[in-house]
C-alpha cells in the first residue's frame, strides 16, 4: 500500500493488489476485546479527508468484498472521502462492495457516509460482484450530500445464483441485504451506475420485510441495466417495502 498527501487530503492506494483498510472485531487473530464481538460500541472508526484508490480485495477468500475498506463491529463513518477504482471479487451471489463492505454495527446504528464521492467520473468508478460502491448485510446506512456515479456490479446470476451461474450483478451503487435496516439518502446524486441483474442504482432486500428506505432532496437518474423495479425504476426491493421519497427526482433509470 502507498500513500501521498496534497492540500488537506491524504491518498491511500492499494496498488491494484491489496485492500487498504480492514477492521473486524470478530477476527480472533486481531484479539477479541469483548465476549460479544458482533455488537460492541468500539472501536469507533472515522475516515475523513482521505482518497482511497486502487484497492483490490479480489484475492480474499474468508473476508471477501470491500475493495478499499472492510468493517465488522463497532461504529464506522466516512466523511469527505473519495473512492476511485477500487475492486472486489467480480462474481458471487452475496459478496460485494467495490469500495466498502460493512457488517454488525453496534445496536443496529447506521453507518454514516457524508460528503463522499464514489467514482464521480467515467473510468473512476468502483467495481464488484454486487454493490459497485457499497455493500452490507444487516446494516443501516445514512448517506448525506454524496455522489455515486460510474460504479458497476458485474456479477451475473443474481442471489440466489441461477443454475449454471456464479451469482451476483446487483446494486450498481448500493447493495443492502438483511432484515430490519434503514437506507437513508439525503441530498445525494446517484447516476450512471450499471448492473447486470437488479438495482441499477439501489438493491435493497429486507428478507423479513421489516426494512425501509428514505430518500430526500436527492437525484437518482440515468442508471443502467437490470430488472425487478416494482415501485421506482433503478431501485430493486420488495413491493411492500416502505419507501418515503420527498423533494427528489427518480428518472431515466433502466
Amino acid at each position: 500500500m502507498s500513500s501521498s498527501t496534497g492540500g488537506n487530503l491524504v491518498s491511500l492506494s492499494g496498488g491494484g493488489t491489496t485492500r487498504i483498510l480492514y477492521m473486524n472485531t470478530c477476527d480472533s487473530d486481531q484479539v477479541w476485546t469483548t465476549s460479544h464481538c458482533q455488537n460492541q460500541d468500539h472501536p469507533r472508526l472515522t475516515v475523513q479527508n482521505i482518497t482511497f484508490v486502487n484497492g483490490n480485495s479480489s484475492a480474499e477468500t474468508e473476508y471477501d468484498g470491500g475493495g478499499a475498506i472492510w468493517v465488522r463491529g463497532g461504529r464506522f463513518k466516512a466523511v469527505n472521502c473519495r473512492f476511485f477504482n477500487n475492486f472486489c471479487a467480480d462474481t458471487g451471489p452475496d459478496l460485494g462492495g467495490g469500495a466498502i463492505r460493512v457488517f454488525s454495527q453496534y445496536e443496529g446504528l447506521p453507518v454514516y457516509i457524508v460528503n463522499c464521492t464514489f467514482g464521480g467520473m467515467e473510468d473512476y468508478g468502483n467495481v464488484g460482484s454486487n454493490g459497485g460502491a457499497i455493500s452490507s448485510i444487516g446494516v443501516s446506512w445514512t448517506i448525506i450530500n454524496s455522489l455515486f456515479s460510474y460504479n458497476r456490479a458485474i456479477g451475473y446470476g443474481a442471489n440466489p445464483a441461477e443454475s449454471g451461474t456464479p451469482g451476483g450483478g446487483s446494486g450498481g451503487a448500493i447493495y443492502n441485504d438483511g432484515n430490519t435496516m434503514t437506507l437513508t439518502v439525503l441530498g445525494s446524486l446517484i447516476e450512471y451506475n450499471e448492473v447486470n441483474e437488479h438495482g441499477s442504482a439501489i438493491f435493497f432486500v429486507s428478507n423479513d420485510h421489516s426494512g425501509n428506505i428514505v430518500i430526500d432532496d436527492s437525484v437518482i437518474a440515468d442508471n443502467i441495466g437490470g430488472s425487478w423495479y416494482p415501485v421506482y425504476d433503478g431501485i430493486s426491493m420488495h413491493s411492500d417495502t416502505l419507501i418515503e421519497v420527498t423533494d427528489s427526482v427518480i428518472e431515466n433509470n433502466s
